[in-house]
């Protein structure tokens, strides 16, 4: 759900775009600087969610670019041999992740960019973490313990994703993660109190582990100073099956586990109702394919312009803490992700305000409906709606959750 970007702002970098040479490296970056950082060993197991794997767990760290300030960024790209994931240190944002299909083809099925400015510029949040606060504010404002707090608005008279400047345009602290079952890297940033308008000063490290079976790990962990806060964090990937700039996601098949959501007004803001999905487009329980009530005359449909809501998780945890979420599936090459999360909500969002008017990391317009982002959290503007599950952080308290993204083939 990201914001509307100003066409003048897209065309004025968008001619700085032509590098989709970059894309065929599947361990690379944009940077000349060598590999600075490898780490891989362990036996892998016999077995993973796409058969068997003989794959070592490897990293290594690239320069990517340099802020204008001075600060440089770096990418880390981790693999298990068969799945490969590139990360920035600029808003621990996930660049690439490329799978194969059920032939063995293997391509970048993440949006992204090959050069820092245009992440900087253009990016509507392409796979960045969100913070502090993912998802619309309204009105940017809400109360706290008697003291009201004011967000800076982007997105019309709304709050998005932690203000004009949030997590995901910052550039975090990265360490290598490595055992003998995974491999990735921990991301830690520390936000000042009053940073954004939120209160208290919160110490956040988001941890992104890939292992032996093809899961991403995404575990968060976070807690505040002084005051208490409000906070929401995820990532904001955006996923194209087919491979990233190849065309529409409308054939996806989605399975959702949720039988209610949270409706919105012309703000894309939550009224507070909690509806059930049975008997709308809404209704993924069982797998239907994205595309097929997309263009139906719901009203939340033409709100959203499409999918923009957030949807209430149903069932009860596992052994673990984590229930299924959701199950993406593309028939054409056979690749699926499945998520698994701890958290109440997921926002799914079907790409309807990208517009063709950049380019991504493959030299490719990315057109409205040619990803989607499937946000695990808690609910939009929960500040402001009692009946939601709070989003309230408080000194001794610990802010942990973990979602899980599972790459395969059908």
């Amino acid at each position: 759900m990201p914001d509307h970007l100003p066409r003048r702002q897209v065309l004025r970098t968008a001619g700085a775009l032509g590098l989709g040479a970059a894309a065929a490296g599947a361990l690379t970056s944009t940077a000349d600087a060598g590999t600075r950082t490898m780490a891989g060993a362990g036996t892998p197991d016999k077995l993973t969610a796409m058969g068997e794997h003989h794959g070592k767990l490897e990293i290594h760290r690239d320069t990517f670019g340099t802020t204008p300030d001075g600060q440089e960024v770096d990418v880390y790209t981790f693999t298990n041999g068969r799945v490969t994931i590139s990360m920035l240190t600029w808003g621990a944002t996930i660049q690439r992740v490329e799978t194969p299909d059920r032939r063995g083809r293997t391509t970048n099925i993440s949006l992204g960019f090959d050069n820092l400015p245009d992440y900087a510029a253009l990016s509507p949040y392409f796979g960045a973490t969100i913070g502090r606060y993912g998802n619309r504010i309204a009105k940017g404002r809400f109360t706290l313990d008697g003291t009201t707090y004011q967000i800076p608005v982007n997105n019309g008279e709304n709050a998005l994703h932690g203000g004009t400047i949030g997590f995901d345009k910052k550039v975090w602290k990265a360490k290598v993660v490595k055992t003998d079952k995974a491999v990735g890297v921990a991301f830690t940033y520390v936000s000042p109190d009053g940073e954004m308008g939120f209160p208290g000063e919160l110490t956040t490290t988001v941890t992104y582990t890939l292992d032996r079976r093809d899961n991403l790990r995404i575990d968060y962990h976070a807690t505040v100073a002084g005051k208490a806060t409000v906070v929401n964090l995820t990532n904001h990937v955006y996923f194209n099956l087919l491979g990233e700039g190849n065309g529409h996601i409308d054939g996806h098949v989605l399975q959702l586990n949720a039988s209610k959501y949270t409706p919105v007004d012309a703000g894309l803001i939550p009224t507070g109702e909690i509806a059930p999905v049975a008997g709308t487009p809404f209704d993924f329980t069982e797998p239907t394919a994205i595309g097929a009530r997309l263009r139906h005359d719901h009203p939340q449909l033409i709100v959203g312009r499409g999918y923009d809501h957030n949807f209430v998780l149903s069932g009860r945890p596992n052994h673990d803490g984590l229930r299924f979420a959701a199950r993406f599936w593309e028939p054409e090459h056979g690749r699926t992700v499945e998520v698994h999360t701890d958290q109440p909500g997921a926002q799914f969002y079907s790409g309807n305000f990208l517009d063709g008017t950049f380019l991504g990391i493959g030299n490719k317009a990315y057109r409205q409906g040619d990803a989607f982002a499937f946000e695990t959290q808690h609910f939009p503007d929960s500040p402001n709606h009692p009946n939601f599950p709070s989003t309230v952080l408080r000194p001794g308290q610990t802010y942990k959750t973990t979602t899980i993204y599972t790459f395969g083939t059908k």
